[in-house]
């Protein structure tokens, strides 16, 4: 079983930055596809940024983009996405997502239960 436990959310000022980790437990970390989802009440959850498994290609949704970087230590077993000149707008849960496809469009299958990332203006 595939366990996925996400740390660093809290609140911040807008121009702010903020460090999110994603640390997994079970499957063979290397060979998954990481992503970074988030979500506001009422809205879709939405891809922020992905990493393919053999970091082949990364991926970052268009408003967040030079701002976000999304990295990963197989060795730790851990995500990361290091976001910068925070906007209110990137308010909302952050979810870690793992899949064993080759990249994130097939969807995900594992999710961790999120973290909330504040950013006040």
């Amino acid at each position: 079983q595939v366990e996925l436990a996400e740390f660093g959310g809290r609140s911040v000022q807008a121009g702010g930055s903020l460090g999110l980790s994603c640390a997994a437990s079970g499957g063979i970390f290397s060979s998954f596809t990481m992503a970074w989802f988030r979500q506001n009440p009422g809205k879709e959850r939405e891809v922020v940024a992905a990493i393919s498994w053999g970091h082949i290609s990364v991926y970052y949704t268009d408003s967040v983009k030079g701002r976000f970087a999304i990295s990963r230590d197989n060795a730790k077993k851990t995500v990361y996405l290091q976001m910068n000149s925070l906007k209110p707008e990137d308010t909302a849960v952050y979810y870690c997502a793992a899949t064993w496809r080759l990249d994130h469009t097939g969807g995900m299958d594992y999710w961790g239960k999120g973290t909330l990332v504040t950013v006040s203006s």
